[in-house]
């Protein structure tokens, strides 16, 4: 998942070099989002995953 949003954060750079504004902005509100889940499910699997194994 973080490969995804590293991938739209790729596509906003180019697409505002570019002048494409409103296809940048909408690149970069997909890519925080997916790095926001990215880090949510990360944390999580790190407080079950240890709570697993005890």
């Amino acid at each position: 998942m973080l490969y995804y949003a590293a991938v739209f954060f790729v596509i906003a750079l180019i697409a505002g070099v570019l002048g494409f504004g409103g296809i940048a902005a909408g690149a970069v509100g997909i890519a925080k989002v997916l790095f926001f889940i990215f880090i949510v499910l990360a944390i999580a699997s790190l407080v079950f995953g240890s709570a697993r194994g005890r």
